[in-house]
């Protein structure tokens, strides 16, 4: 069993966002399982409809914390007067010719966006992929999550490949997958809030 990834970086760390209120940014650990499903209950079915994985199941965030314990991905939580308003995910690829690339999945409570929370976790996150030697970063989205499509290529994310019916939504209908990258060694500064 691999070991849990350990940062370069001393977390806990403080940050200020764009309304003034302070963010703590902490590693995940197993004994936030509750505090993920409820963070799950508060978030708009249309977020939770293009989530990757069904975290209103307390199975799947089980699913997760094994994947933090054996070094397959690596969260970090968002809080704000102690409660959880965003998380940031590195998911590491397990196969030998992938190895050197990292997805990025992140989402932000509604009321917190727009504070810089969001940007600032994928600013973390860039810096833990490149601690971990990751070459490449990728994000991936249905064409119809237009705000999530900005946001990332305001941040320098390029299109890579669109997958014509590639994913089911939650009601069974095809979408298309849009597949967006970007170089960890070029990733620039300039995202922080």
């Amino acid at each position: 069993m691999a070991e849990q990834i350990k940062t370069n970086r001393p977390y806990p760390i403080q940050v200020k966002l764009r309304d003034g209120r302070s963010a703590a940014i902490r590693v995940m650990e197993p004994h936030d399982l509750d505090k993920i499903v409820e963070f799950a209950k508060e978030l708009p079915a249309d977020d939770l409809l293009f989530l990757r994985t069904d975290i209103t199941d307390r199975n799947v965030v089980k699913q997760w914390i094994d994947n933090i314990k054996n070094g397959h991905t690596i969260t970090l939580l968002a809080e704000i007067d102690g409660e959880l308003a965003a998380y940031a995910s590195v998911h590491l690829d397990q196969a030998r010719w992938t190895r050197h690339i990292g997805e990025i999945r992140v989402i932000t409570l509604p009321r917190y966006r727009g504070t810089g929370l969001g940007r600032r976790l994928v600013a973390e996150v860039f810096d833990l992929a490149r601690s971990l030697g990751l070459k490449k970063i990728t994000a991936q989205m249905t064409t119809d999550q237009t705000a999530a499509r900005a946001a990332f290529e305001h941040l320098g994310f390029q299109v890579e490949a669109m997958l014509s019916d590639w994913v089911e939504d939650r009601r069974g209908r095809a979408r298309d997958l849009l597949i967006m990258t970007h170089d960890v060694a070029g990733f620039s500064d300039r995202i922080v809030a």
